[in-house]
Protein backbone atom coordinates (compact mmCIF):
# COMPACT_ATOMS: atom_id res chain seq x y z
CA UNK A 1 0.00 0.00 0.00
CA UNK A 2 1.41 3.25 -0.57
CA UNK A 3 2.49 5.91 2.12
CA UNK A 4 0.03 8.92 2.29
CA UNK A 5 1.73 12.15 1.69
CA UNK A 6 0.72 14.65 4.30
CA UNK A 7 -1.56 17.36 3.22
CA UNK A 8 -0.51 20.50 2.11
CA UNK A 9 -2.73 23.84 2.64
CA UNK A 10 -1.12 25.30 -0.29
CA UNK A 11 -2.88 25.20 -3.62
CA UNK A 12 -6.80 25.48 -3.38
CA UNK A 13 -7.53 23.67 -6.65
CA UNK A 14 -6.28 20.50 -8.66
CA UNK A 15 -5.37 16.61 -6.89
CA UNK A 16 -4.73 18.86 -3.44
CA UNK A 17 -7.74 20.28 -3.54
CA UNK A 18 -9.63 16.73 -3.96
CA UNK A 19 -7.26 15.20 -1.47
CA UNK A 20 -8.36 17.98 1.21
CA UNK A 21 -11.84 17.18 0.70
CA UNK A 22 -11.94 13.50 0.86
CA UNK A 23 -9.97 13.96 4.09
CA UNK A 24 -12.39 16.00 5.36
CA UNK A 25 -15.04 13.30 4.24
CA UNK A 26 -13.32 10.21 5.91
CA UNK A 27 -12.90 12.66 9.35
CA UNK A 28 -17.41 12.76 8.88
CA UNK A 29 -17.74 9.20 8.05
CA UNK A 30 -15.28 7.74 11.09
CA UNK A 31 -17.92 10.05 13.38
CA UNK A 32 -20.47 7.50 12.35
CA UNK A 33 -22.97 10.04 11.86
CA UNK A 34 -22.65 11.93 15.16
CA UNK A 35 -21.09 14.88 13.58
CA UNK A 36 -17.90 17.13 14.26
CA UNK A 37 -17.44 20.72 14.87
CA UNK A 38 -15.43 22.21 12.76
CA UNK A 39 -12.57 22.32 15.10
CA UNK A 40 -12.74 18.55 15.15
CA UNK A 41 -12.45 18.23 11.69
CA UNK A 42 -9.72 20.36 11.80
CA UNK A 43 -7.78 18.09 14.31
CA UNK A 44 -8.79 15.15 12.99
CA UNK A 45 -7.61 16.32 9.38
CA UNK A 46 -4.70 18.63 10.43
CA UNK A 47 -6.01 21.20 7.84
CA UNK A 48 -6.09 24.94 8.71
CA UNK A 49 -9.58 25.66 10.16
CA UNK A 50 -10.34 28.47 7.27
CA UNK A 51 -9.35 25.58 5.07
CA UNK A 52 -11.67 23.38 6.72
CA UNK A 53 -14.28 25.96 6.61
CA UNK A 54 -14.36 26.66 2.65
CA UNK A 55 -14.47 22.94 2.34
CA UNK A 56 -17.51 22.52 4.40
CA UNK A 57 -19.07 25.06 2.64
CA UNK A 58 -18.73 24.10 -0.56
CA UNK A 59 -19.97 20.42 0.44
CA UNK A 60 -22.95 21.91 2.33
CA UNK A 61 -23.86 23.95 -1.25
CA UNK A 62 -22.89 20.02 -2.65
CA UNK A 63 -26.03 18.64 -0.30
CA UNK A 64 -22.97 16.03 0.83
CA UNK A 65 -22.78 17.28 4.18
CA UNK A 66 -25.61 18.89 6.52
CA UNK A 67 -26.01 20.64 9.57
CA UNK A 68 -27.84 18.72 12.00
CA UNK A 69 -31.10 20.40 13.73
CA UNK A 70 -29.33 24.05 12.03
CA UNK A 71 -26.22 23.57 14.36
CA UNK A 72 -22.41 23.86 14.40
CA UNK A 73 -21.49 20.30 13.69
CA UNK A 74 -21.30 18.46 10.77
CA UNK A 75 -22.13 15.28 9.38
CA UNK A 76 -22.53 13.64 6.09
CA UNK A 77 -25.58 14.82 3.79
CA UNK A 78 -28.51 12.09 2.56
CA UNK A 79 -27.48 13.53 -0.90
CA UNK A 80 -23.94 11.32 -0.34
CA UNK A 81 -25.14 8.32 0.67
CA UNK A 82 -27.84 8.32 -2.06
CA UNK A 83 -24.96 8.36 -4.30
CA UNK A 84 -22.91 6.00 -2.70
CA UNK A 85 -26.19 3.98 -2.87
CA UNK A 86 -26.55 4.28 -6.59
CA UNK A 87 -22.71 3.23 -7.22
CA UNK A 88 -23.02 0.41 -4.71
CA UNK A 89 -26.08 -1.26 -6.84
CA UNK A 90 -23.56 -1.59 -9.45
CA UNK A 91 -21.46 -4.08 -7.53
CA UNK A 92 -22.44 -7.99 -6.45
CA UNK A 93 -25.38 -8.08 -4.51
CA UNK A 94 -25.57 -10.14 -1.24
CA UNK A 95 -27.35 -13.33 -2.91
CA UNK A 96 -24.44 -13.31 -5.76
CA UNK A 97 -21.97 -13.29 -3.50
CA UNK A 98 -23.47 -15.98 -1.22
CA UNK A 99 -24.08 -18.14 -4.04
CA UNK A 100 -21.15 -19.76 -4.29
CA UNK A 101 -20.39 -20.01 -0.27
CA UNK A 102 -23.90 -22.03 -0.16
CA UNK A 103 -22.99 -24.41 -3.49
CA UNK A 104 -19.46 -25.38 -1.44
CA UNK A 105 -21.42 -25.57 1.85
CA UNK A 106 -23.97 -28.48 0.73
CA UNK A 107 -21.13 -30.12 -0.98
CA UNK A 108 -18.76 -30.15 1.88
CA UNK A 109 -22.17 -31.05 4.67
CA UNK A 110 -24.23 -33.11 2.60
CA UNK A 111 -26.83 -30.66 3.90
CA UNK A 112 -29.33 -28.15 2.40
CA UNK A 113 -28.05 -24.16 2.88
CA UNK A 114 -30.14 -21.65 3.11
CA UNK A 115 -29.83 -17.62 3.11
CA UNK A 116 -32.02 -15.56 5.31
CA UNK A 117 -32.55 -12.06 5.46
CA UNK A 118 -34.44 -9.51 8.00
CA UNK A 119 -37.94 -7.92 6.12
CA UNK A 120 -39.38 -5.74 8.74
CA UNK A 121 -40.86 -7.96 11.40
CA UNK A 122 -39.86 -11.20 9.23
CA UNK A 123 -37.27 -12.96 8.01
CA UNK A 124 -37.00 -14.05 4.00
CA UNK A 125 -35.37 -17.21 2.18
CA UNK A 126 -33.21 -15.18 -0.17
CA UNK A 127 -31.59 -18.28 -1.51
CA UNK A 128 -31.76 -22.18 -0.88
CA UNK A 129 -29.59 -25.65 -2.49
CA UNK A 130 -30.61 -28.55 -1.94
CA UNK A 131 -29.12 -31.12 -0.23
CA UNK A 132 -29.59 -35.34 -0.41
CA UNK A 133 -32.02 -35.47 2.47
CA UNK A 134 -35.43 -34.70 2.28
CA UNK A 135 -36.42 -32.12 4.90
CA UNK A 136 -39.03 -29.21 5.67
CA UNK A 137 -38.78 -25.73 6.39
CA UNK A 138 -40.64 -22.79 8.01
CA UNK A 139 -39.77 -20.82 4.99
CA UNK A 140 -40.19 -23.45 2.91
CA UNK A 141 -38.35 -22.10 -0.49
CA UNK A 142 -36.62 -19.13 -1.96
CA UNK A 143 -39.40 -16.21 -1.06
CA UNK A 144 -40.92 -17.95 1.91
CA UNK A 145 -41.28 -15.99 5.28
CA UNK A 146 -41.54 -16.37 8.79
CA UNK A 147 -41.85 -14.04 11.81
CA UNK A 148 -38.27 -12.76 13.25
CA UNK A 149 -37.96 -15.57 15.88
CA UNK A 150 -39.29 -18.16 14.54
CA UNK A 151 -36.90 -21.46 13.27
CA UNK A 152 -32.84 -20.91 14.00
CA UNK A 153 -32.32 -17.62 11.38
CA UNK A 154 -35.68 -15.69 12.47
CA UNK A 155 -34.29 -16.13 16.01
CA UNK A 156 -30.52 -15.65 15.30
CA UNK A 157 -31.05 -12.21 13.40
CA UNK A 158 -33.30 -11.41 16.04
CA UNK A 159 -31.45 -12.07 19.22
CA UNK A 160 -28.44 -10.00 17.59
CA UNK A 161 -30.29 -7.25 17.29
CA UNK A 162 -29.60 -3.77 18.73
CA UNK A 163 -31.64 -4.09 21.84
CA UNK A 164 -33.91 -1.31 21.80
CA UNK A 165 -34.72 -2.43 17.93
CA UNK A 166 -35.05 -6.21 19.35
CA UNK A 167 -37.31 -5.20 22.25
CA UNK A 168 -39.56 -3.31 19.07
CA UNK A 169 -39.98 -6.34 17.29
CA UNK A 170 -40.68 -8.39 20.17
CA UNK A 171 -43.44 -6.53 21.39
CA UNK A 172 -44.74 -6.74 17.88
CA UNK A 173 -44.53 -10.33 17.05
CA UNK A 174 -45.29 -12.05 20.10
CA UNK A 175 -48.67 -11.37 19.68
CA UNK A 176 -47.72 -13.57 15.85
CA UNK A 177 -46.19 -16.41 17.20
CA UNK A 178 -48.54 -16.72 20.20
CA UNK A 179 -51.84 -16.67 17.14
CA UNK A 180 -49.59 -19.05 14.76
CA UNK A 181 -49.20 -21.85 17.79
CA UNK A 182 -45.36 -21.16 17.89
CA UNK A 183 -44.34 -20.42 21.55
CA UNK A 184 -44.39 -17.35 24.49
CA UNK A 185 -42.66 -14.86 25.17
CA UNK A 186 -40.99 -15.89 28.18
CA UNK A 187 -39.54 -19.12 25.98
CA UNK A 188 -38.90 -16.60 23.29
CA UNK A 189 -36.64 -14.42 25.59
CA UNK A 190 -35.03 -17.73 26.68
CA UNK A 191 -33.91 -18.79 23.27
CA UNK A 192 -32.58 -15.24 22.63
CA UNK A 193 -30.10 -15.27 25.67
CA UNK A 194 -29.43 -18.58 25.07
CA UNK A 195 -28.70 -17.74 20.96
CA UNK A 196 -26.93 -14.63 22.16
CA UNK A 197 -24.39 -16.07 24.65
CA UNK A 198 -23.36 -18.75 21.97
CA UNK A 199 -23.18 -16.90 18.84
CA UNK A 200 -25.22 -19.10 17.00
CA UNK A 201 -28.15 -21.18 16.91
CA UNK A 202 -28.95 -24.75 16.45
CA UNK A 203 -31.17 -27.23 17.35
CA UNK A 204 -32.47 -26.23 21.03
CA UNK A 205 -33.81 -23.81 19.45
CA UNK A 206 -37.90 -22.39 18.84
CA UNK A 207 -39.66 -24.31 16.15
CA UNK A 208 -38.49 -27.55 15.73
CA UNK A 209 -39.82 -30.98 14.48
CA UNK A 210 -39.05 -34.11 15.75
CA UNK A 211 -36.80 -36.04 13.73
CA UNK A 212 -35.37 -32.60 11.90
CA UNK A 213 -32.58 -29.87 13.11
CA UNK A 214 -31.14 -26.82 11.84
CA UNK A 215 -28.05 -24.43 12.88
CA UNK A 216 -27.59 -20.58 11.68
CA UNK A 217 -24.94 -18.08 11.93
CA UNK A 218 -24.51 -14.71 11.54
CA UNK A 219 -23.59 -12.74 8.66
CA UNK A 220 -22.51 -9.35 9.97
CA UNK A 221 -21.96 -6.26 8.69
CA UNK A 222 -19.16 -3.61 9.04
CA UNK A 223 -20.31 -2.33 12.61
CA UNK A 224 -21.32 -5.64 13.71
CA UNK A 225 -25.06 -6.22 12.79
CA UNK A 226 -26.85 -8.95 11.86
CA UNK A 227 -27.31 -9.02 8.10
CA UNK A 228 -28.45 -11.84 7.18
CA UNK A 229 -28.35 -15.33 8.58
CA UNK A 230 -26.52 -18.79 6.71
CA UNK A 231 -28.36 -22.08 8.13
CA UNK A 232 -28.52 -25.74 7.52
CA UNK A 233 -31.75 -27.91 7.30
CA UNK A 234 -30.98 -31.54 8.22
CA UNK A 235 -32.19 -34.60 9.55
CA UNK A 236 -31.66 -34.18 13.74
CA UNK A 237 -29.26 -37.25 14.09
CA UNK A 238 -27.04 -35.41 11.79
CA UNK A 239 -26.54 -32.77 14.02
CA UNK A 240 -25.14 -34.53 17.31
CA UNK A 241 -22.22 -33.15 19.75
CA UNK A 242 -19.69 -34.60 17.63
CA UNK A 243 -20.80 -32.92 14.81
CA UNK A 244 -22.05 -29.86 15.60
CA UNK A 245 -18.79 -27.91 16.54
CA UNK A 246 -17.72 -28.86 13.09
CA UNK A 247 -20.69 -27.61 11.54
CA UNK A 248 -21.08 -24.19 13.18
CA UNK A 249 -17.00 -23.37 12.71
CA UNK A 250 -17.60 -24.29 8.94
CA UNK A 251 -20.46 -21.72 8.23
CA UNK A 252 -19.05 -19.25 10.44
CA UNK A 253 -15.69 -19.32 8.40
CA UNK A 254 -17.88 -18.95 5.25
CA UNK A 255 -20.25 -16.31 7.14
CA UNK A 256 -16.93 -14.31 8.05
CA UNK A 257 -15.56 -14.16 4.60
CA UNK A 258 -18.88 -12.85 2.89
CA UNK A 259 -18.91 -10.32 5.55
CA UNK A 260 -15.59 -9.26 4.75
CA UNK A 261 -17.13 -8.23 0.86
CA UNK A 262 -20.47 -6.82 1.64
CA UNK A 263 -21.51 -3.92 0.12
CA UNK A 264 -23.14 -1.87 2.42
CA UNK A 265 -25.87 -0.66 0.21
CA UNK A 266 -26.93 -3.71 -1.67
CA UNK A 267 -30.60 -2.80 -2.44
CA UNK A 268 -31.37 -6.72 -1.53
CA UNK A 269 -30.22 -5.94 2.03
CA UNK A 270 -33.63 -3.33 2.29
CA UNK A 271 -35.99 -4.44 0.07
CA UNK A 272 -35.51 -8.36 -0.40
CA UNK A 273 -38.28 -9.14 -1.71
CA UNK A 274 -37.18 -7.23 -5.49
CA UNK A 275 -34.40 -9.63 -5.67
CA UNK A 276 -36.02 -13.45 -5.21
CA UNK A 277 -37.06 -15.80 -7.64
CA UNK A 278 -38.97 -18.98 -7.27
CA UNK A 279 -42.07 -18.77 -4.89
CA UNK A 280 -42.14 -15.41 -3.53
CA UNK A 281 -45.98 -15.30 -1.96
CA UNK A 282 -44.66 -14.61 1.44
CA UNK A 283 -47.14 -17.25 3.47
CA UNK A 284 -45.87 -18.97 6.31
CA UNK A 285 -45.84 -23.00 5.26
CA UNK A 286 -47.31 -24.77 8.44
CA UNK A 287 -45.80 -26.91 10.73
CA UNK A 288 -42.13 -26.68 9.17
CA UNK A 289 -38.78 -26.98 10.14
CA UNK A 290 -37.20 -24.35 11.96
CA UNK A 291 -34.40 -22.38 9.72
Amino acid sequence: MAKKTPLSDDAETGSGGLQRGFAVIRALATAQGEGLRLTEVAAATGLAQATVHRILRALLAEGMVEQPDGGKSYRLGIDFYALAAQAGGRHTSLKALCRPALLRLSGMLNDTLFLLVRSGFDAVCLDRVEGPFPIRSHTGDIGGRVPLGVGQAGLLILALMPEAEREEVIRFNVPRLLNLGYFDEVFLRTEIDRTRAAGYAATCSPGIIPGMAGVSVPILDADGMPVAALSIGTLADRVNDDRLPQIVHILKKEAAAISARLNPFDPALRRPAQFLGGNAGGAVPPAFVAL
